[in-house]
Order: C-alpha cells, then structure tokens, then sequence
C-alpha cells in the first residue's frame, strides 16, 4: 500500500464529480492545494478498454496525487482499465458503487452495485490482482429499502477481505427509484453517525466520509472520528475552501494565499489549453465561484460566464474579470 493509506493517513478529497471534475478542474484545484486527493469523473471501464484514452485519462503531472474513478461490474473489464489507468501514472483507482443516474443503474454498476457486495469485492479483487497502487471503492450507506446498518457493513466486509485499501462513504441512501441523480443528492437524509459507527467497527481500515460538507470547520470535526473527507460541491462551489487545506491537515496556520498568483497561473494554463485547440471556456467554467462572498465577486462571475465563451476569447478575460474583485472586501451581495 503506498503513503496514501498508510496507517494513521488523514486525507482531504475532491470528490469525484461527472462533468465538473475534468483535467481543467484538476489542474485549478491543485493551484489551491498541494495536498488534497483529487478525483477524476467517473470513467467507464469498457470507455477505456475501447475508448481515446490520451482524450479520457490524460492528466498534468501536477495534479498528482490524483485517482481515477472506474465505472463497472465485470470483473475482467474492471482489471483491465485499472491496469491500463496504472499505466497512465494514478496514484489509485476508485471502484464507483454510489452514483445513482439511470444510464448508470441500465450499465449494472453505481448504486444499484451495493445490493451485490460479492460482485463488488470480485471486481476488487480483479483489480488487486493487477496493479500496484491502492484499490478503493465509494458507496453509500445503502440503497432503496436496505437497512443501512446491514448494507454497509456487509459491502465493508466483503471489499476489506478482496483486499480494497479503502471505503469512501457518502452518508446517504441512494433511491434508484422515486427520485432523480440531483434528488439523490440531498432527499435523502445525511446519517454521518452511520459512518462513524463503521469506523468503529473498523478501526484499522481506512474509512472516508462525504456527503453535505461544506467547510474546514466541519472537516475537522469529521477527521476526529474516520480516516478522510471527501469535499464535493463545496470544494466545487467554492473552490477557495481548497485554499485552507495543506494547513488544515498538517495543523499549521494558513498563510494568505496568493489570489493574483493562481489566475497567471490560471491564465498560462488557459493560454496553452486554447494553443491545444481548447477554449478558454473549458478552463474558466470550473472558476466562476472563486470570489464567493468578495466585492465584486458578481462581475468575476459574470465575465467568465459570457465573455469567456465568445468565440476568439483568450486569457486575457480572466485577468479582466479578476480585476473586479476586490480581496479585502466582503460583499453580501456577491
């Protein structure tokens, strides 16, 4: 097993995320944090196996340490795109059994893969078999009419012993039925004592929370009781939460973070993007909450959301828009 998961690890994550957690958002992401994991969108086995990979799983160095999530349930195709992302440099492979979207539940994996725990820890142990780096898996605590605290500590049990390194737990229910992908989102009641519980059960295994977490405040209280914390649309959101974390985990205090730094940065990564035959539109969309809660944040967001997608736009859009904000300045309007 590699440092990620080493006994006593304490990880931040950026949650894996289907269109938003692309290599442009890696790439911004990772100007906020040195060391928070970050998650590809999950990428289908099968896409990989017959797919463009340089297109699906090309990545900036810099984004390391970065996991690429698969999407799947044979066995066979999950060890073969685990050891074909391997290949491509991740530092982990992530095993998708929560997304709940019907395209997702008509393939047979995502949720509705928690009411198979065998054939989960099968493909575990398909993609054990294969490659160095660790092997995790995300669920939830269960699906449609599964009591939660047999679902999860029956998938626990079954991908700790095909050799899983970890368990990332979003603490809700999944409902495959009655309710859509973004209702799967927040209907379902958050039961983060669930997780703990597990956590307790297994103290010696690494077990990550996620689901409805939105500041450092309460990611601290979270790494008082498991492993990780996995930050979604906060970390997306409001992506300067990111800007906190290297301090926050090696329990230092955070220095003023270089806000006119990051958009050169921004900027030359967009440049070379456009160079690439990118638009400038794919870099900025990942930006727009930057400033959430500056004066002048509004305007950010307004640039980035029109003139960032005319046709010809260059980075010299992004230094316009981050010439409104003003950093000293809470705004509620914003």
């Amino acid at each position: 097993m590699t440092k990620l998961y080493a006994d006593g690890a304490q990880i931040l994550a950026v949650a894996p995320m289907m269109d938003w957690t692309d290599r442009c958002c890696r790439y911004f992401h990772r100007q906020l944090s040195h060391d928070a994991l970050l998650y590809t969108e999950m990428v289908v086995a099968d896409a990989i196996i017959h797919g463009a990979r340089d297109r699906l799983l090309g990545f900036d160095d810099c984004e390391h340490p970065v996991a690429l999530q698969l999407g799947g349930s044979d066995p066979a195709k999950l060890a073969e795109a685990a050891r074909i992302g391997e290949a491509f440099g991740y530092d982990e492979i992530n095993l998708n059994v929560g997304c709940p979207s019907d395209r997702v539940q008509s393939g047979t994996f995502g949720a509705c893969l928690m009411k198979t725990p065998d054939l989960v820890a099968e493909g575990v142990a398909a993609m054990k078999a294969v490659v160095k780096v660790p092997v995790t898996v995300k669920c939830r605590i269960g699906v449609d009419d599964q009591d939660p605290e047999t679902a999860l500590d029956t998938l626990a049990d079954a991908v700790f012993a095909a050799g899983a390194d970890a368990l990332w737990v979003h603490a809700r229910k999944a409902w495959l039925e009655g309710l859509s992908p973004k209702e799967n989102r927040d209907i379902p009641p958050l039961d983060y004592g669930r997780v703990y519980r597990l956590k307790a059960r297994m103290p010696h295994r690494f077990i990550g929370i996620n689901g409805g977490i939105l500041t450092l405040d309460e990611t601290r209280s979270h790494l008082d009781k498991v492993g990780g914390v996995m930050l979604g649309r906060a970390a997306y959101h409001t992506p300067a939460v990111l800007a906190g974390v290297d301090a926050m985990l090696r329990g230092e205090a955070a220095d003023e973070f270089d806000f006119a730094a990051l958009i050169e940065t921004m900027a030359d990564y967009a440049g070379r993007h456009i160079a690439a035959g990118g638009r400038l539109g794919h870099v900025t969309r990942h930006m727009v909450g930057m400033f959430h809660g500056l004066s002048g944040a509004r305007r950010f967001r307004q640039i980035l959301s029109t003139d960032a997608n005319r046709p010809g736009a260059g980075p010299e859009v992004l230094r316009d828009a981050f010439a409104a904000v003003n950093l000293s300045r809470a705004s509620e309007a914003a």
